[in-house]
């Protein structure tokens, strides 16, 4: 093999492992790509916003929908501060209102006063976002309480399949398409079934390089809309009779519901729990997906503005001290060039430190020239290679001997490893399972302001 590999291309790197094992689930370039992004958000606005509900009944007067100010470059530029890397708008949500002038139903903007009936949220958030350079991510509810058809199944797909083709040929390119399992009885008492394979036909023709999310093959639901991984969730689950790359989102919201609601303002999730979610998504090898729920007027409010800008800097300051970026390091093996190991301090997930040719055990140690007190542990594979480690711990040297702070058995797109606060000079990461010679990217020591509670 080549002995300069992890100074290539992530391609080159990923083509010296071809066929190790061939069996290994990977993600592939789309992915890629949103996995690396880890925090997203959603926008939960629409008729809703003005009726102080959270689940419309398909009933309400469009003219209703009228924000007083309307301002989706604001939204963009909050998002941007933030570090929102896409943004979910829904849409159309259960009540079926349309955010865009849809052809195919009254029930929509077109007939609203806003913009005196001639605006389009879509369209503008969606020029806001690419002005930001946020990538475009669009939720369209199946139930729809509003449509007729609804309930009648074949008439009733045909109708989504075609809102579907509205919303996909007519504001460029989207990244996610988002669909929720809400199905209820249409007014002929009927339970609506969805033809999900031809809805992801449409998708794959209009966006190929979309990702269908929560119903669909791309993207799964954790589980819950609390924000929260499992330890050791892993990209990698049983579908269709074999193993596939399908990892996990995680869903919440800032304020207890998903729409706004002006009685909930001083109800906006602290700093310290939003700090705990995001150690239980993102460090969890799972993606964030952050409600952030536009008012009254269209814009983000005040106090989820004030926040999420203290979010963003916690994130931020978290990173920006890492103990084991000057650090020495020391391999029990490698396989590569004597630099092998330095890859795991070099800021780049498309390089690696792997042990030995024909190894899957291994392990590296840090010395971080003077005590240094932390209490997280970043850890990150090459997941275009796969999820390869299966176990793993952390030790620390208290001058005696090594002692275990932190272990598990899944690595993948990030794990961040809170434990109490140790002071010590010399760290050592300890690969003791994987399924194919394991391909680290990146170790990282941090401080974390809050409570260290795994």
């Amino acid at each position: 093999m080549c002995s300069t590999r992890w100074l290539l291309p992530l391609a080159v790197v990923v083509s010296t492992f071809a066929g190790e094992p061939a069996a290994l689930p990977v993600p592939n370039a789309q992915q890629l790509a949103w996995q690396r992004h880890e925090f997203i958000a959603f926008a939960h606005f629409g008729i809703n916003t003005f009726t102080d509900r959270e689940w419309g009944e398909g009933t309400e007067d469009p003219r209703l929908f009228n924000p007083t100010d309307f301002d989706a470059l604001q939204w963009a530029a909050v998002l941007q501060e933030a570090g929102i890397k896409l943004l979910i708008l829904t849409a159309k949500h259960h009540d079926g209102f349309c955010l865009w002038p849809s052809k195919l139903t009254e029930h929509c903007v077109r007939n609203s006063p806003w913009r005196d009936g001639k605006g389009d949220v879509v369209r503008e958030v969606v020029d806001a976002l690419r002005e930001k350079r946020i990538q475009v991510g669009l939720y369209l509810s199946p139930w729809d309480r509003n449509q007729p058809t609804y309930g009648d199944s074949p008439r009733y797909n045909e109708f989504f399949r075609n809102q579907l083709r509205e919303l996909l040929t007519n504001y460029g390119a989207v990244d996610e398409v988002w669909f929720d399992g809400a199905c209820g009885e249409g007014p002929n008492g009927k339970q609506q079934v969805y033809d999900w394979p031809a809805c992801y036909a449409t998708v794959r023709e209009l966006q190929p390089r979309a990702l269908i999310a929560i119903c669909g093959p791309d993207i799964r639901w954790v589980g819950n809309e609390s924000g929260v991984a499992r330890e050791n969730e892993s990209s990698v689950v049983e579908r269709d009779g074999g193993l596939a790359w399908h990892p996990a989102e995680c869903d919440v919201s800032i304020r207890p519901g998903w729409f706004y609601h002006a009685s909930q303002d001083a109800q906006v999730k602290s700093l310290a729990t939003l700090a705990d979610i995001y150690f239980k998504s993102v460090g969890r090898n799972s993606v964030l997906l952050l409600n952030i729920p536009p008012d009254r007027r269209g814009r983000i409010a005040d106090p989820d503005v004030a926040r999420l800008k203290e979010f963003g800097a916690f994130i931020r300051g978290l990173y920006a001290t890492d103990f084991a970026r000057t650090a020495t390091v020391k391999a029990s093996s490698q396989h590569g060039p004597a630099a092998g190991a330095r890859q795991l301090t070099d800021g780049r997930l498309d390089t690696a430190w792997t042990p030995a040719e024909g190894q899957t055990t291994g392990s590296v140690e840090f010395d971080l020239g003077q005590a240094r007190t932390f209490n997280v542990a970043r850890i990150q594979e090459v997941i275009a290679l796969g999820e390869r480690v299966r176990a793993y711990h952390v030790d620390a040297w208290d001058g005696d001997e090594w002692r275990r702070i932190t272990d598990g058995k899944v690595i993948g797109q990030k794990q961040l490893c809170r434990f109490p606060e140790t002071t010590t000079q010399r760290v050592r990461l300890v690969i003791d399972d994987a399924a194919a010679a394991p391909a680290i990217a990146e170790f990282g020591l941090h401080l974390n302001a809050f409570a260290s509670a795994r």
